[in-house]
């Protein structure tokens, strides 16, 4: 999704979470001067090349979820994109399945992904308020193909397509570079094992994935799928509605 069209959403999530602004900007500094020259300035072109043409497999890290069923989809060429939202990672490479791509906000289980990121993952974090930390403790750790995220318009070496969480950043990542289709594996917008506290939060956050998975499911353009543990494929509901603001 184009940054014009995105900004407003994300202007109504800030709003709702309580996001200052200038934690935002800050973040993203820190994370635009640890990158790289290679990645400052190829990042969107080194993602496409990853996801244009191809089935996109989105690996979420709902409770108690299998590995997406990849024999389901056959023998294609090219063959799908994997792409692990944070956590996620570590179901895969357990199961011997390298992601072609990473997108994590470092909050997740990082020796894994800079294990995948050395194996060949291409990883592309994101810079948010409150992550600064992590960022200067983590990026620096990663050798290979490292881009970034953050929440404002593109610049640099910083890209933006729009989505809020790991997961539906990933899909909305994958819609806009080019991908045939975007197939959802291990999304669950309920389960939630948190504390009360930090679980309603967590629930509020899932609320509004949700709620974008349906807006860019009703663009059509790749269609969006659920891929279920049997390999069955489901359109996402395009019909749900974003969270209430107040």
């Amino acid at each position: 999704m184009e940054y014009d069209r995105w900004a407003p959403y994300y202007r109504r999530i800030a709003t709702d979470f309580g996001f200052p602004w200038e934690n935002e900007q800050l973040s993203a500094r820190v994370l635009e001067n640890l990158l790289r020259a290679e990645s400052r300035f190829r990042t969107p072109e080194r993602l496409a090349g990853h996801i244009k043409g191809r089935a996109a497999v989105v690996v979420g890290l709902a409770p108690g979820a299998t590995l997406p069923p990849l024999h389901s989809l056959g023998d294609r060429s090219p063959a799908p994109c994997l792409i692990a939202a944070d956590g996620a990672t570590t179901r895969c490479l357990r199961a011997g399945l390298v992601p072609n791509l990473i997108v994590t906000d470092l909050d997740g289980p990082v020796p894994e992904e800079i294990s995948a990121n050395a194996r060949g993952s291409m990883v592309l974090v994101h810079a948010h308020g409150d992550n600064r930390d992590a960022v200067r403790r983590w990026v620096p750790e990663f050798p290979g193909a490292v881009g970034g995220s953050w929440a404002g318009p593109p610049r640099g070496g910083l890209v933006n397509y729009g989505g809020f969480t790991d997961g539906d950043r990933a899909a909305f990542l994958a819609a806009a570079l080019g991908a045939s289709e975007v197939l959802l594996s291990g999304f669950d917008f309920e389960r939630v094992e948190d504390e009360p506290v930090a679980a309603a939060r967590k629930r509020r956050k899932l609320a509004w994935a949700r709620g974008l998975l349906s807006l860019l499911a009703r663009e059509g353009n790749p269609p969006v799928k659920i891929l279920h543990p049997d390999g069955v494929q489901e359109p996402y509901p395009p019909s749900i509605e974003l969270p209430s603001t107040q």
